[in-house]
């Protein structure tokens, strides 16, 4: 079932290079059956792929490196297309001497950014986007060939072109509203659970600290019972009261906020890596690694490891610093989390390490930890990738 996640994800991307680069030889051919000038300068030019087609190709391309840009992108390939439609117009007033460029790749681009703008944009930056790339795809073949031309038809299609990739971004928008909203509820029945558990755990703990102390109201005016050392009960109680508390605090501190809550399924390696790390920890991912998607069971191990080890190295050594360094080698995920001992504080051991070292071994990858040169401390998972367990992607 996973299989066919990455082979669909980068399908679409490749499908999608394919049929700009189409656009863009169209616009090569329109451009040079619309003859050569006579002067040998411009006929060069007009040899050369239209200006504005590769632009606005890798511009769109681009929304894929740049989720966060999708705006800035749209704005930059509508602008372009209307500054080429604008040129056109102006020549033509003028009698100036200017073919106009073919625009099946700015139509073509055009859409796919209203598309994802209306996917990812807020509501009014989506409406705006949307409404000039619209204005941008009918004016071209229009006010650049005229409206007594039958190329001036062309603006049917694109308009169509353009309805349909804004229903395909609020259809995905309105999908990601839905599966955000299930993610939410998933958290919330968590924190009704862990309120539950929270509830159970305050029971047990002062039932303890209430039977110590009838026991030991009972007990104070026995003759035949040796003497108790009020201490003793004191410090009984004392020691349960403090269970009682850091457990307490550790749950609450779950229901409070969602600081190093597990990320969403289709979060990148590098989010993953993030969410489990502060602003103390130095992280390095290299740019083709950070944007890498990894399969739910993957991410969930790593964002173990990862919280796991940088917990212990503030626990264990509070005042070193911690280095976080990610990269893919041999067709594996490597976590490497190391931290110097110069002053590590003792504290008694855990079981978080044993944890990592199963988890990690269920997915068939190792858990390496120790003391290194230099004084360090060093964490080294090494987790296979495999790509046909990759999730899937738009």
């Amino acid at each position: 079932m996973t299989a066919a996640g990455p082979r669909a994800r980068r399908s679409v991307f490749v499908a999608e290079i394919v049929v700009l680069t189409v656009a863009i030889a169209v616009d090569t051919v329109l451009a040079l059956r619309q003859g050569r000038p006579d002067n040998a300068l411009a006929a060069g030019f007009v040899s050369m792929v239209a200006s504005v087609g590769p632009a606005v190709a890798v511009l769109a391309v681009l929304r894929r490196r740049f989720p966060r840009r999708i705006g800035r992108l749209g704005a930059a390939v509508t602008g372009l297309s209307l500054v080429s439609t604008a040129s056109t117009v102006v020549a033509s007033n003028l009698g100036l001497q200017r073919t106009a460029e073919p625009m099946v790749t700015e139509v073509l681009a055009a859409a796919l950014l209203a598309g994802a703008g209306c996917r990812r944009l807020p509501p009014l930056q989506a409406g705006t986007l949307a409404a000039a790339t619209g204005l941008a795809v009918v004016a071209a073949p229009v006010l650049r060939y005229g409206i007594d031309s039958p190329v001036a038809l062309v603006a049917v299609p694109a308009a169509l072109m353009w309805g349909v990739a804004l229903a395909m971004g609020l259809v995905l928008r309105d999908a990601d509203t839905r599966h955000l909203r299930e993610v939410e509820q998933m958290r919330t029945n968590e924190r009704l659970q862990l309120a539950r558990e929270l509830h159970d755990l305050v029971t047990h703990y002062v039932s303890g600290i209430v039977v110590r102390v009838q026991a030991a109201k009972s007990l104070a005016g026995r003759p035949d019972v040796p003497a108790q050392h009020p201490a003793e009960v004191y410090g009984e109680v004392e020691q349960a009261g403090t269970e009682a508390l850091v457990a307490m605090r550790k749950l609450v501190g779950m229901l409070r906020s969602n600081e190093h809550a597990l990320p969403l399924p289709s979060s990148s390696l590098g989010d993953i890596v993030r969410s489990a790390t502060s602003e103390a920890e130095e992280v390095d991912i290299p740019e083709d690694v950070n944007e890498m998607p990894v399969p739910p069971e993957l991410a969930s191990t790593i964002h173990r490891v990862m919280l796991e080890a940088t917990t212990n190295a503030r626990r264990h050594a509070p005042q070193s610093s911690v280095t976080v360094v990610v990269r893919v080698a041999n067709d594996e995920i490597v976590l490497d989390i190391c931290n110097d001992m110069t002053s590590t504080v003792e504290k008694p051991p855990g079981y978080g390490l044993v944890g990592m070292t199963e988890r990690v071994a269920a997915l068939g990858g190792t858990l390496t930890a120790g003391p290194q040169p230099g004084n360090q401390w060093r964490v080294t998972a090494r987790l296979p990738l495999d790509e046909t367990a990759l999730p899937r992607g738009v």
